[in-house]
């Protein structure tokens, strides 16, 4: 028999209806802080009650953290095994597996998979998992050993880096789990081959949530010229080149990001219509203006420049900079694509800062298309926050 979950209760004032109702955090200021509720070690699995002591689920505890509790399971007495966590990525399997014919995937996006906190990204015979909350780094175990039972991977990677990290109070840490890599992952997307670095590169190595708007910006390239800046590993330049583009300069400040970029478009056989430059995307930007260049299609997809609530306001400006640099790029009649994964910035906000800096830019716009993540990044609707990447699509006059 086991013993029995600690129990943590909501303040009086806290939204109790909210958490019934499936939003699924618990904020430090809406939880009773006890001397128990503190001597609770992060990671903690514990049943959560309201005010009145009516159960509300299981939860995991982390009392370092802002996000104090979030739920895992809405039965109180769900037991968090090996078990559990098998079923829960078995599902999460299951919807890729409908998706998608290759395996190179978003497989678990944490919340909206039921696993808070839980990244992980198929690349074929490897995955990267992603712990970004206490209670998955403390049972990174299982969730390595039902990742390797639901998907047949051979390669693990721990990637234990990141904003998310810090905010639970958690060390950086990269660690191979399971395994051997002998160099970059190959993935095939949209007709061309990316080439993935899954212990140095950005994030897991691959952007997988930009993959349909890569080929909705493929299908405005053809026969033309591309500029990708704040490319990575040629995330969008390498699907235009492969639509048909004449070709595509890819720009960023990581020399190694680039190096990869090259290497996708070789593998890629379009790596004489490819070339990169690298430097600040601001300052390459302003030195292609300078050079007279135009393209037939530009697109920026930067960093977040609003993570969070206070860097909102310098966010929205940088993202109307870019805007207004980008524009002046385009060729008469050409394409313009604007992202943005902020999290702070809603899909208005960010739409307003992009139209302002065209206008700056004194060009004038067609919205043609808005995108999102694709499907292997579900939201979870009562979390705005997991709908965090927009992608606008303008054609912009003479």
């Amino acid at each position: 028999m086991t013993d029995p979950l600690p129990t943590v209760r909501l303040r009086p004032k806290a939204d109790a209806r909210a958490l019934r109702h499936g939003f699924p955090w618990v904020y430090a200021d809406e939880l009773v802080t006890d001397r128990r509720t503190k001597a609770l070690q992060p990671g903690a699995i514990a049943r959560l009650e309201d005010a009145t002591r009516q159960p509300l689920g299981t939860v995991t505890v982390n009392p370092n953290s802002k996000l104090i509790a979030r739920i895992l399971d809405r039965d109180p007495e769900a037991r968090i095994d090996h078990r559990w966590v098998a079923a829960r990525m078995a599902q999460a399997m299951d919807l890729r597996a409908r998706l998608y014919e290759t395996p190179f995937y978003r497989l678990v996006h944490a919340e909206a998979d039921g696993l808070p906190g839980v990244v992980i990204d198929r690349y074929g015979d490897a995955a990267v998992i992603q712990p970004n909350a206490a209670w998955a780094d403390a049972m990174i175990g299982d969730l390595a050993a039902a990742l390797a039972d639901v998907a047949g991977v051979a390669i693990i990677v721990k990637n234990g880096t990141g904003r998310a990290r810090g905010l639970e109070g958690l060390p950086e840490e990269m660690s191979i789990l399971a395994g051997a890599l002998d160099g970059p992952v190959p993935v095939e997307m949209n007709g061309a081959t990316y080439m993935a670095d899954l212990l140095g590169g950005q994030k897991t190595g691959l952007f997988f949530d930009q993959r349909d708007n890569h080929a909705f910006a493929a299908r405005l390239a053809r026969g033309g010229s591309v500029l990708d800046v704040f490319s990575h590993v040629g995330g969008f330049s390498l699907a235009t080149l492969a639509a048909g583009a004449a070709r595509a300069i890819a720009v960023d400040g990581s020399a190694s990001a680039l190096d990869l970029a090259a290497r996708g478009a070789a593998a890629s056989g379009v790596g004489e219509r490819f070339a990169t430059r690298k430097g600040d995307a601001f300052a390459v930007m302003e030195a292609l203006q300078g050079e007279g260049e135009r393209f037939d299609l530009v697109i920026c997809d930067p960093p977040a420049f609003a993570p969070s609530k206070p860097a909102l306001a310098a966010g929205l400006r940088a993202y109307e900079r870019v805007a207004r640099l980008a524009a002046q790029l385009v060729s008469p009649g050409g394409y313009l694509v604007l992202c943005s994964c902020s999290h702070a910035a809603d899909l208005a906000q960010f739409r307003n800062a992009s139209a302002r800096g065209i206008g700056r830019g004194a060009r004038r716009a067609q919205l043609l298309h808005t995108g999102f993540a694709g499907p292997d990044h579900p939201q979870l609707p009562q979390l705005a926050e997991s709908g965090y990447l927009k992608a606008l699509f303008f054609r912009l006059d003479g």
